[in-house]
């Protein structure tokens, strides 16, 4: 993947929409293009992500596992997909397998690139915040009817 397309893949990625063109380009150049086969493991379940991969092209199983594992498996395929965004700022074991279904190609974006780019950007920090707040709103607000079921509500 050329560095121009990689900026473009995370020019597709809505949760890098917090970041400017410029800001797009240091992320692309700090990234990493990788390839999985049919069925290669991206990562397991308990294992701690050096970073977020975007989806470029392919698709992905996503397959909770482990310990308090909710949901049922399911696919990414959408380019720009980001999985583990939670992984470009917390070092924490992630609760899902991560499989490619297809020939998949990822753009790997390092924790210690984006969280420099925090750094150097209080305005770009607040961003992720109010992001990945608004996410983690979301996410848990789905849940919500869920855990009700479970309780018999």
């Amino acid at each position: 993947m050329r560095f121009d397309n990689a900026a473009g893949v995370l020019a597709q990625a809505e949760f890098f929409d917090i970041c400017d063109d410029e800001q797009r380009r240091l992320l692309a150049f700090a990234s990493e293009r990788r390839s999985f086969a049919p069925d290669e493991v991206i990562y397991k379940a308990g294992d701690v992500p050096g970073g977020a991969h975007v989806l470029a092209s392919g698709t992905l199983k996503v397959k909770p596992e482990g310990q308090g594992a909710l949901g049922k498996p399911y696919a990414i395929s959408e380019p720009g997909s980001v999985v583990s965004a939670m992984a470009l700022i917390l070092p924490k074991p992630r609760p899902v397998t991560i499989t490619a279904v297809i020939d998949c190609e990822t753009l790997f974006v390092p924790r210690q690139a984006f969280l420099k780019l925090l750094e150097q950007s209080p305005d770009l920090a607040q961003r992720a915040v109010e992001r990945i707040q608004s996410d983690l709103g979301a996410y848990l607000g789905a849940l919500q009817p869920m855990g009700a079921k479970m309780r018999g509500e």
